[in-house]
């Protein structure tokens, strides 16, 4: 059974960082490409960050290149997300996803899903 728990949200400062884990079980975690979506109260859930399964593609949402960092760690089977320079705006739960592609995942339409950790940044 696929599991991806993710981890490290909380309330943070305007201005400020924070680190999202996600642990992945159930699956061969190196052969499967991550992303990062988040949903805000009231809208719909949007895709943040992606990344193949060897580190060497990743993708971002517009508004959160040159904040946010995607990375990976195959031997940990975990995947991050870096969040600097945060913004009321970035408020939201965040998703941890994976598929097998990488367009599907950018697609935003993978096909396992975390449950979610929640990001609230203050103003």
């Amino acid at each position: 059974q696929v599991q991806l728990v993710e981890s490290g949200g909380g309330l943070v400062q305007t201005g400020g960082s924070l680190r999202l884990s996600c642990a992945a079980s159930g699956l061969t975690f190196s052969s499967y490409a991550m992303g990062w979506f988040r949903q805000a109260p009231g809208k719909e859930r949007e895709f943040v960050a992606g990344i193949s399964w060897g580190g060497g593609r990743v993708y971002y949402e517009d508004s959160v290149k040159g904040r946010f960092t995607i990375s990976r760690d195959n031997a940990k089977n975990t995947v991050y997300l870096q969040m600097n320079s945060l913004k009321p705006e970035d408020t939201a739960v965040y998703y941890c996803a994976a598929d097998g592609l990488l367009e599907v995942v950018i697609g935003k339409t993978p096909g396992y899903w975390g449950k979610g950790t929640l990001v609230t940044v203050s103003s």
